[in-house]
C-alpha cells in the first residue's frame, strides 16, 4: 500500500502552489479568474501583436503609395523635359529661324526665340547645334552677365548623344559648363559627415545629375538641319523639390502632426532635399545608411521600412533612378516621421491594457460576491484558529446559518478545540521560544546580506573608478609627449636665437603661456583620474588683472575692428577659480561681444564686489564681472535657449561655448547670466564667483559635467 502510495506520487508532474492550496477563497477566486486571467490576456496579447503588425502593413502601404506618386511626377517632369523639347524642335518658328537671313550665312534671333521656349517650359538650359555637333546658339537666362552672354559655345558634349527620348543623365562638371556654365554654383555640394553612412572617399561632390533630351529639327524632306538640347538641373533644386513633397504630402495629409519629407540623391549623396540639418539648414551634402545603399544602389531593391534621416526615424521609402544605360545612378526617397505614429501605438496598447484591467477589477468583484457564501464560514473558521494561536482558547467558531457541509466542520472543529485546550499554553511556549530564535536568525541573516551588498557595491565602484583613471591617465601621458616636444623646441630656438630673439620675445611668452596651459589642462586630466593627488589647482584670483590679461589675448582681435574698449574694474575680493579655465570662460565672453559688433562699437567692462541678495551689509560673497556689448542685444528667445548646448546664432559656430563657460563656473560655485542692456542697446553677460577658494565638484565627486578639458 506505502509503495503502491510512493509510486503514485512519483507519478505526479504538477503540485498545488502554497498560495492555492493553503485557501478556499484563493480556490474560489483561481476558478473563476483562471480563465480571465490566462485566456483573456492571451487575447490581448494576440490582438496587440496582431495590430502592431498591421498598423506596421498601414504605414508600410501609406508610404508605398507616397512613393508611387513621387515616381510618377518625376517621370511627368522628365516627360514634360521630352515632349517640350521635342514641341520646340518641330516647331514652324524654329524652323524659319534656321533659314539665314544674310548672305553671310548667319542665323540671327535665334537666341531669344531659344530664350523664350527655355522660359515657357521651365527648363534650365536650351541650346542648338548644327549635325556635326557645332553649336549655333543658346537660349541665355535672365540675368548672366554681357561678357558670358556672348562667349562662344563648346562643342556638343559626347554625352548628350543623338537619342530622341528624354533621360536621366550624370554630368562631368566640364560636360554642364559646355551646356549652361552659369548653372556651374549649383554644382559644388560638401559632404556633410553622416551617422550610419560608409566611408567616404571624397569631401565635395561636384557632378550634376540633368533630365536631358536632344531632338533633330527636320526640314520638310526629313533631313536633319539641326539638333536641340534642353534639359533640367536637379542638383539644389529646391522648388522641384518642394514641390515634390506638397504633392505627395499636401497641407493636412499627415495625421498627428507627423511631417513629409522628400529626397533626390545621385549615388548616395542628398542633392536636393527638404529634410533639415538644423533649424533652417536643408541636409543637402548628407548621406544615405550603408543599409540602405546596399539594399537601393546595390541591389536594386525598393527600400520600404523604418529609416534613420539624418536625425529622425523617418518611414521611408527609397527607389533607385537609371540613368539612360539602365545604370543605378540615384534615388527617389519620400518618407515622413515615424514618432507620432509611434505615440498612437502606444496610447491604443495602452488603452488595450487599461480596458483589460477595468475588466478584471469587475470580474474580481463580481467574483468575490459569489464566492462569499461559500468562503466566509471557511474564514470564521481560520479566525477561530488564528485567535487560539494568538492566545485565546476560548475562541469558537460557534452556530453558522448554513446546515450544509461546512456547518458540521464547524462544529466539529469547536469540538477539536474543546479536547486541546489544557494543551494550548505549553504549545504557546513552546511557540514563543520558536519564535524567538526565528527572529534571531532572522536578524543574523539581514545583517550579513547587507553587509555583503555593501561590499560588493563598494567593489563595483571601486573597480569603475579604476578603469577611468587608467583610461584617462593613458590620455594624458599620450597629450604629454607633444607637450614637451613643443617646450624643448621653444627653449631650442630660444637659445639658438639668443638676442635675436628679442623682436619676437613676447610671442615666445606667449607661447610658453599656452604650453602651460596645455600642460594645466592634462594635470586636470589627471585630476579626474586621480583628484587626491591633484588637489588644490584653485587659486586665489585677482579679477581685474585677469581681465587686463584676457584684453592682451584678445588684442589682435579688437586691433581689427573700430571697438572701443571702456574699462571700469572696482572689485576688491579675490575669487577662488583655475586661472586657465577662468580665462576661457573670459576669453569666449569677449570673443562673443566682438563679434556682435562687426561694424565697431563699445565695449564696456566693469567688475565689482558681489554680495548675495539681502546681506549687503556683511563681508562680500565674492565678486563679479559684466561683459557689455553695444550690438543688437537679446531676443526672448535667444535669451531662453543661450546656454543651451549646441545652439548658436553663428553659421560658423557650434554652439558650446556658453554652455561650457556655464559648467566652468558652476564647477566652483558661481553663477553666468545674460540679459540686455537696461540704458542702452545691446547685450550683457554677468559672471559671479566666489571669494572662498573651492575645489571643483568634478574632483570631490569624480563625475563632473564637462568643463574646461
Amino acid at each position: 500500500m506505502a509503495a503502491a502510495r510512493r509510486a503514485t506520487t512519483g507519478m505526479t508532474f504538477w503540485r498545488t502552489p502554497r498560495w492555492l492550496a493553503g485557501s478556499v477563497r484563493n480556490k474560489l477566486l483561481a476558478m473563476a479568474l483562471l480563465p480571465l486571467l490566462v485566456a483573456f490576456p492571451l487575447l490581448v496579447l494576440a490582438l496587440a501583436l496582431w495590430g502592431s503588425a498591421a498598423y506596421d502593413r498601414l504605414l508600410i502601404t501609406k508610404v508605398r503609395s507616397d512613393l508611387a506618386v513621387a515616381h510618377g511626377y518625376f517621370e511627368q517632369v522628365l516627360s514634360e523635359v521630352g515632349s517640350g523639347t521635342q514641341g520646340v524642335a518641330g516647331s514652324q518658328a524654329l524652323f524659319a529661324a534656321l533659314r539665314p537671313a544674310s548672305p553671310s550665312g548667319q542665323w540671327t534671333g535665334l537666341s531669344d526665340q531659344l530664350a523664350l521656349a527655355r522660359e515657357r517650359l521651365g527648363l534650365d538650359f536650351l541650346l542648338l547645334y548644327d549635325p556635326q555637333g557645332q553649336p549655333i546658339a543658346r537660349a541665355v537666362p535672365p540675368g548672366l552677365s554681357a561678357g558670358d552672354a556672348v562667349a562662344p559655345i563648346p562643342a556638343m558634349p559626347e554625352a548628350l548623344g543623338r537619342s530622341q527620348k528624354a533621360r536621366l543623365l550624370v554630368l562631368e562638371p566640364d560636360e554642364l559648363a559646355a551646356l549652361a556654365p552659369h548653372l556651374m554654383p549649383r554644382l559644388r555640394i560638401p559632404l556633410v559627415a553622416t551617422r550610419n553612412a560608409a566611408p567616404a572617399t571624397r569631401d565635395v561632390e561636384h557632378r550634376a545629375m540633368v533630365m536631358l533630351a536632344t531632338h533633330p529639327v527636320l526640314d520638310a524632306n526629313g533631313r536633319t538641319l539641326a539638333l536641340l538640347a534642353g534639359g533640367l538641373l536637379l542638383n539644389q533644386n529646391l522648388d522641384f523639390i518642394d514641390h515634390i513633397n506638397r504633392i505627395v504630402y499636401p497641407e493636412g495629409a499627415l495625421p498627428f502632426g507627423s511631417q513629409g519629407t522628400a529626397t533626390l540623391f545621385m549615388d548616395d549623396v542628398r542633392i536636393t532635399t527638404n529634410v533639415r540639418l538644423f533649424q533652417d539648414q536643408r541636409a543637402i551634402g548628407t548621406r544615405v545608411s550603408q543599409t540602405v545603399r546596399d539594399a537601393v544602389l546595390g541591389q536594386g531593391q525598393t527600400w520600404l521600412d523604418r529609416a534613420f534621416v539624418v536625425n529622425d526615424w523617418y518611414v521611408s521609402a527609397y527607389e533607385p533612378l537609371l540613368d539612360a544605360g539602365e545604370q543605378r545612378i540615384g534615388m527617389l526617397y519620400v518618407g515622413y516621421l515615424e514618432a507620432p505614429f509611434r505615440l498612437v501605438r502606444y496610447a491604443m496598447l495602452a488603452a488595450i491594457g487599461l480596458i483589460f484591467l477595468v475588466v478584471m477589477a469587475l470580474s474580481a468583484w463580481f467574483s468575490l460576491r459569489w464566492a462569499r457564501s461559500i468562503f466566509q464560514p471557511v474564514e470564521r473558521m481560520n479566525r477561530t484558529m488564528q485567535l487560539v494561536e494568538e492566545g485565546q482558547p476560548q475562541a469558537r467558531v460557534g452556530l453558522l446559518p448554513a446546515r450544509d457541509e461546512l456547518g458540521a466542520l464547524a462544529g466539529h472543529l469547536d469540538q477539536l478545540l474543546d479536547v486541546i485546550d489544557d494543551k494550548t499554553a505549553a504549545l504557546q511556549r513552546w511557540g514563543q521560544e520558536l519564535d524567538h530564535k526565528v527572529a534571531e536568525r532572522t536578524q543574523e541573516l539581514e545583517a550579513s546580506n547587507a553587509s555583503l551588498q555593501l561590499a560588493q557595491q563598494q567593489l563595483v565602484k571601486s573597480e569603475k573608478l579604476a578603469a577611468i583613471g587608467q583610461l584617462t591617465a593613458s590620455i594624458a601621458h599620450e597629450i604629454n609627449n607633444p607637450i614637451a616636444v613643443m617646450q624643448g623646441n621653444l627653449d631650442l630656438m630660444r637659445e639658438t636665437l639668443g638676442e635675436a630673439s628679442a623682436p619676437v620675445r613676447s610671442e615666445l611668452k606667449l607661447l610658453d603661456e599656452q604650453v602651460d596651459r596645455m600642460r594645466i589642462i592634462v594635470t586636470q586630466l589627471l585630476q579626474y583620474a586621480r583628484p587626491t593627488e591633484y588637489a588644490g589647482y584653485v587659486e586665489a584670483l585677482d579679477l581685474n588683472r585677469t581681465m587686463e590679461d584676457c584684453l592682451v589675448l584678445v588684442g589682435h582681435l579688437l586691433a581689427q575692428t573700430s571697438i572701443a574698449v571702456e574699462r571700469d574694474f572696482q572689485a576688491t575680493r579675490q575669487v577662488g577659480c583655475n586661472r586657465q579655465e577662468l580665462q576661457q570662460v573670459i576669453i569666449n565672453l569677449l570673443i562673443n561681444a566682438i563679434q556682435a559688433m562687426p561694424q565697431g562699437g563699445a565695449l564696456k567692462l566693469l567688475t565689482r564686489d558681489w554680495w548675495p541678495q539681502g546681506s549687503e551689509d556683511g563681508d562680500a560673497a565674492g565678486a563679479m564681472l559684466v561683459v557689455e556689448d553695444s550690438g543688437k542685444g537679446l531676443s526672448t528667445e535667444v535669451r531662453d535657449r543661450l546656454f543651451r548646448p549646441f545652439f548658436t546664432t553663428k553659421n560658423d559656430g557650434n554652439g558650446l561655448g556658453l554652455w561650457i563657460s556655464q559648467g566652468l563656473v558652476e564647477r566652483y560655485g558661481g553663477s553666468i547670466s545674460a540679459d540686455n542692456r537696461p540704458d542702452a542697446s545691446g547685450a550683457a553677460f554677468t559672471v559671479r564667483l566666489l571669494t572662498e577658494p573651492r575645489a571643483p565638484e568634478a574632483a570631490r565627486t569624480g563625475n563632473g559635467r564637462p568643463g574646461g578639458l
